[in-house]
């Protein structure tokens, strides 16, 4: 048997280090090779590295939220044949998993005394588990929805599998103790009622760290103002219903952003201010020609922003196409480098969480954002008349030391007015 070291490899595009996120393996663990074993994130994506051999592993360097090197020894395998020992190098501060805790031993119950009507007693519970701040038990999900059935915080469960691993025959003996956690029986005529005092510490890494980091940054160094305008779209609700009635074999249905996102190339044309960088350090506001639109996009891995370039050269059923594609691949995961940058203005949808307001956060360096809230009927008052209109909210943010309140003012007047009388989108 022989030692395999993996180098943390060069993901290519200049990157030069990679933030461990999760590992996917443990100590003790056997893998094939192409198995995922790491999820590291780049400056731009995150990227799954596979297994360069089949092996078991013997050691992992790093923890999550760690930056390691590209070139440094990130895990090391025991594998069939002599290895490759010698590309075996120290890693700076090399952290590896702890090992398996060995199983504490059941001491034997003392003998109870001769009594005339011995009571019993309940087991010791087993005692708590002590672990690293910042880490959380490991266990399967399985074992994780058994554990909230039965009221046990898996904090406090001895595991006996690698790396302290709770399996389910761990959780059992926890249980089987009568270790503090356990839910008790429920009483007659209805539900348990149980006191919860737990916590649990989340380390802020990977892309929430990224996302923490860009709006601190966002915020402290902009003085952002906002602005709040409301929106009837009546007229432009009738449309969409009409294009995407009678829309072209295999278009997209049209929501109201590609039309959000045509209205914006018209008014961000005459309003050349607001569809600009702003280099802090430098001092140079940049402005772009090309309407290059963010669409901020909610994943279960966090917030991303991918962009639909040079909406100024789309029709409707283009740029609907676009943002499907971009927002798609990166629910998917699937969105590269190229689709994640490169955006002059950012429009954020609340969707169907809708809301009356709210005040957006600049994606610096860009100098404004655009909220979009839900559109529902609501009683308004037209020519002294309480009419039903469809009313859309509008959310806007802007960078003060670049825009002045006039000009970002301006910019959403001209959205409104674009999208209450929509035949003049595309005039």
């Amino acid at each position: 048997m022989g030692t395999f070291a993996f180098k943390m490899p060069d993901i290519g595009e200049g990157v030069v280090e990679g933030e461990v996120v999760e590992w996917m393996v443990a100590v003790g663990d056997s893998v094939k090779e192409d198995d995922p074993i790491l999820s590291v994130m780049t400056d731009k994506a995150t990227v799954e590295i596979p297994s360069p051999v089949d092996g078991k592993v013997t050691k992992v360097i790093g923890e999550a939220g760690d930056i390691l090197p590209v070139g440094v020894v990130c895990i090391e395998f025991e594998v069939d044949g002599d290895g490759n020992a010698s590309a075996s190098a120290p890693a700076p501060e090399a952290k590896t998993e702890p090992a398996p805790a060995p199983e504490p031993k059941a001491e034997p119950a003392p003998a109870p005394a001769p009594t005339p009507a011995p009571v019993a007693t309940p087991p010791p519970a087993p005692a708590a588990v002590e672990r690293a701040p910042g880490t959380k038990a490991l266990a399967s999900p399985a074992v994780r929805q058994r554990a909230r059935q039965a009221n046990v915080d898996l904090n406090f469960v001895a595991g006996s599998g690698p790396a302290g691993r709770i399996s389910h025959a761990d959780l059992d003996r926890h249980i089987a103790g009568g270790a503090s956690g356990a839910s008790s029986a429920r009483p007659m005529g209805g539900s348990a009622k149980v006191e919860r005092n737990g916590t649990e510490d989340i380390k802020v890494i990977g892309l929430r760290r990224k996302i923490a980091d860009g709006m601190m940054s966002s915020y402290s160094t902009i003085p952002h103002f906002s602005y709040f305008e409301e929106v009837d779209v009546t007229a432009l609700e009738e449309l969409r219903q009409h294009l995407n009635a009678t829309r072209p074999e295999g278009a997209p249905k049209l929501t109201y952003l590609p039309f959000i996102m045509q209205a914006l190339v018209k008014a961000l044309e005459q309003r050349p201010e607001c569809n600009a960088l702003y280099d802090d350090e430098a001092n140079v506001v940049t402005r772009h020609e090309a309407i290059n639109l963010g669409i901020a996009t909610q994943t279960d891995r966090g917030l991303y922003v991918p962009v639909v370039k040079h909406v100024e050269a789309m029709d409707i059923w283009s740029a609907a196409t676009e943002m499907l594609r971009v927002t798609s691949a990166t629910r998917d995961g699937k969105a590269g480098v190229e689709d994640l940058s490169g955006s002059t203005f950012t429009i954020t949808s609340l969707g169907r969480l809708g809301g009356l307001g709210a005040t957006p956060i600049i994606n610096k360096p860009e100098v404004g954002i655009l909220g979009v809230h839900n559109a529902k009927d609501r009683a308004v008052v037209r020519n002294g008349h309480v009419v039903v209109r469809r009313m859309m909210n509008l959310s806007s943010s802007w960078d003060h030391r670049v825009v002045d309140g006039h000009d970002g003012a301006t910019l959403v007047q001209l959205v409104k007015t674009y999208l209450e009388n929509p035949a003049t989108i595309f005039m």
